[in-house]
């Protein structure tokens, strides 16, 4: 997009954001990809100042045992739908498990998005890539680093758990994990209990749960949880006197990058037809959205869950490492099988330099 999809956030120095001239009925049509999630909070109504970083407090019990194998398995994606028209400009968890829905900052009526007879149509697909990878979406059975700097994101929103992905990458702090936006800050209310648990598989963390001294999000996404700006970060403490990449390693990140690339889409979508339990992926070339964003477009059928998760250029299929370029953001309720992920331009590289500087 020529407006990037600034994803990551400078605490200190970066100028006031720029509203981006998006239709807020458009995007109250869209639903998170890793979380389903409504884009229907007000572009005028921030603080002034708002702060767009986030110093977890010490949790009262540790993380290994607050997220415990079950808690962890029942811990449900943080899906959220558009109301119906004419009805209070609220969003509600579509998971059973949340019974309390979270009020978000009322909007003015938003008019009628005008009806489409059909989705629009991606960019002709280009043969499928070589090696073993679908091109819609499975399990990712490649081995490689991915499987160990890719992992889940546990936190409590409102006092419900709930789950996205994330990916450990190099950092200067050797301690950086990137995700979407929406899973550090959601509705004004930054995340608590945050955990990165890499390598998880169905309940087993087998490179431990590493809790979040500090989590990010852009100005952009801070002030009104702009789309284009979804990308979040945290900083993990030390586990077992050892800091998180030393023992999973790092992917390494690329921004600016531009547009149709060939690209791989990483994730532990919950919802069905998936359960959480595996790592998911999918492949093949993206393309600009030509609806409501400046973001990457992928052919892709993962569900909520899998939001944060990495997207990667100059993907290597054999030692399963490439260069972080995006993360599952949303999908269009009316376009099935299809994942965006935001641009990572300046901005994104603005976050990740003050992350990994923290």
């Amino acid at each position: 997009m020529r407006r990037t999809v600034r994803g990551i956030p400078a605490v200190h120095g970066i100028p006031a954001p720029r509203r981006v001239p998006r239709s807020r009925a458009a995007l109250g049509t869209l639903t998170a990809a890793g979380t389903l999630l409504a884009l229907l909070l007000p572009t005028g109504s921030a603080a002034a100042t708002p702060q767009n970083s986030h110093r977890s407090p010490a949790p009262q019990t540790a993380p290994g045992a607050f997220w415990t194998a079950d808690r962890m398995r029942s811990a449900v994606p943080l899906d959220l739908s558009a109301p119906a028209k004419g009805s209070p400009a609220t969003a509600v968890p579509r998971s059973a498990p949340l019974k309390v829905a979270p009020t978000l900052p009322q909007l003015p009526q938003l008019p009628q998005l005008p009806r489409l007879r059909q989705a629009p149509k991606a960019p002709s697909a280009t043969p499928p890539l070589p090696g073993v990878l679908p091109q819609a979406g499975g399990p990712w059975t490649g081995g490689g680093a991915v499987t160990k700097t890719t992992g889940r994101v546990f936190f409590t929103y409102q006092g419900r758990t709930a789950a996205c992905s994330g990916d450990a990458v190099t950092s200067g702090n050797k301690s950086t994990v990137i995700t979407a936006g929406h899973c550090v800050k959601l509705g004004g209310v930054w995340h608590t209990d945050w955990v990165f648990v890499p390598g998880y598989h169905d309940g087993e963390a087998p490179y431990g749960k590493w809790a979040a001294t500090k989590t990010f999000s852009t100005p952009q996404w801070t002030a009104s949880e702009d789309i284009n700006y979804d990308v979040g970060a945290a900083v993990v403490a030390p586990l077992d006197g050892k800091k998180l990449t030393d023992v999973v390693g790092g992917q390494g990140l690329s921004f600016n990058s531009g547009y149709s690339k060939t690209m791989y889409a990483f994730g532990f979508p919950a919802a069905a037809p998936y359960d959480g339990s595996k790592l998911i992926y999918c492949s093949g070339t993206t393309f600009k959205d030509p609806l409501f964003s400046g973001d990457h477009g992928l052919a892709c059928n993962m569900t909520g869950g899998s939001s944060g998760g990495p997207w990667f250029t100059s993907f290597d299929e054999k030692t399963g490492t490439g260069l972080q370029s995006s993360v599952n953001s949303f999908g269009y309720q009316f376009w099935a099988n299809t994942m965006f992920g935001p641009y990572f331009g300046d901005d994104a590289k603005n976050l990740y330099t003050t992350a990994q500087s923290s």
